[in-house]
């Protein structure tokens, strides 16, 4: 139990200071000594109330032209994507998209570094929009939705509140698909209950941390954690 306490501070710490990862993360720390079947459950519950308090703490920048068509193309993504993974081998997918995180998380931190305001042509932000949601819904695969987020949001309090919000969608179907399926059990209630606190307070020290945190720092940790998410996505599915 003490490595599922330590893997929910650290993740839910990182989660507050840049808005996502916490999966990466959780599921980094415990994945040496316990399956996927046993840490996505209770990562999930753990995450719901997590971005209900990112929401509403930055509340004041959710921007509904932004999580709301992506919250409906990861639910669009989801409903196939429950019976596809029957059926399809997604690694190759996915060892793509990891590619594509490290490619645009690089370039995004090489952008912070360079001080310059580069805009995205409105296209090439579409279309990663579109892909960003299918696969998130598809796949589980937040790494592009944390791109595109990025891209369209102004500072970290935007982008925390509006991934946030999608996430909040992924995670309410994976809710009821996970009950459906028995992978939330009353011993997975249990342990999500234990470590809720844990992974409040680490959220809540990430919050704060990230106030005192100068704007560029926090995109350009926000652009490491993407490349990190891509590199974690090839090695997975290698």
């Amino acid at each position: 139990m003490y490595l599922w306490i330590v893997a929910a501070f650290i993740a839910y710490l990182i989660k507050g200071l840049c808005g996502f990862a916490n999966t990466l993360v959780f599921t980094s720390v415990l994945s040496f000594g316990e399956s996927n079947a046993n840490i996505s459950p209770v990562d999930l519950l753990l995450g719901y109330p997590m971005n209900l308090i990112l929401v509403w703490k930055n509340r004041k920048n959710l921007n509904l032209k932004i999580y709301g068509p992506l919250a409906a193309l990861v639910l669009l993504g989801s409903i196939p994507g429950a019976l596809l993974l029957k059926t399809m081998d997604v690694k190759a997918i996915k060892l793509v998209f990891g590619l594509i995180v490290i490619i645009l998380g690089t370039e995004m931190f090489l952008q912070e570094y360079r001080g310059k305001d580069v805009h995205s042509s409105k296209t090439a932000l579409a279309f990663v929009g579109l892909i960003a949601g299918v696969a998130c819904g598809l796949f589980g695969v937040g790494a592009l939705l944390a791109v595109y987020v990025s891209r369209v949001t102004e500072n970290s309090n935007s982008f925390k509140a509006n991934i946030s919000a999608v996430f909040i969608v992924e995670n309410s179907f994976r809710i009821i698909f996970y009950y459906v399926l028995g992978l939330l059990t009353l011993n997975t209630l249990k342990s999500a209950l234990l470590l809720t606190p844990i992974a409040l307070l680490g959220l809540l020290t990430g919050m704060k941390f990230s106030n005192y945190l100068d704007e560029k720092l926090v995109r350009k940790f926000t652009s490491v954690m993407l490349v990190l998410s891509g590199v974690a996505l090839i090695l997975k599915n290698l």
